[in-house]
């Protein structure tokens, strides 16, 4: 028995993969650019700070991140299906875009402009934006919503590290 909702108005399986392939362009567009900005910074500035306790190596982000980002892209995609339409999943997507928004935004203010505490403010409402997307992504897909369980695990970590570092290089 399938634990996602039944919809009237299913989509085509060309314009679903063709949507799968959207939802996966512009979520690994966001972490390109998040990478990209990253780049700037980790080889260099990041270097000289201190790190917290817990602090991962620097070959455990890009792996883990990959996965997470594969993940919501996937759990945008199902909330897109089961509802049948960007109208009827509306609001959900709409959370999705912010909460991807301020995921880029927190690698814009800590790597980019160098501000640990700029990143505090930022990945608290990220990890906001990621538990209200999970409670709007549960009415139109359990599984979507439960695809960001990790996300919004790993974001607590990094708001841990986040923090720690702010406070440790003040």
């Amino acid at each position: 028995m399938s634990t996602e909702p039944a919809t009237s108005e299913a989509p085509g399986a060309l314009l679903s993969l063709f949507y799968l392939f959207v939802f996966l362009a512009l979520v690994f567009m966001v972490a390109a650019a998040g990478g990209a900005i990253t780049a700037t910074s980790v080889d260099g500035w990041y270097q000289t700070l201190q790190k917290p306790p817990l602090n991962p190596e620097p070959w455990v982000f890009p792996i883990v991140w990959n996965l997470l980002y594969f993940m919501m892209a996937i759990a945008a995609w199902l909330v897109w299906r089961s509802a049948g339409s960007f109208d009827k999943a509306g609001f959900a997507l709409a959370l999705f875009g912010g909460q991807l928004s301020l995921n880029l935004a927190w690698s814009i203010v800590f790597f980019g402009l160098q501000s640990p505490w700029l990143g505090v403010a930022d990945i608290i409402m990220l990890d906001a934006a990621i538990a209200g997307t999970i409670m709007a992504f549960l009415a139109h897909s359990r599984l979507a919503a439960l695809l960001l369980v990790p996300y919004l695990a790993w974001t607590l970590f990094a708001t841990y590290l986040t923090i720690a570092i702010a406070v440790i290089n003040s």
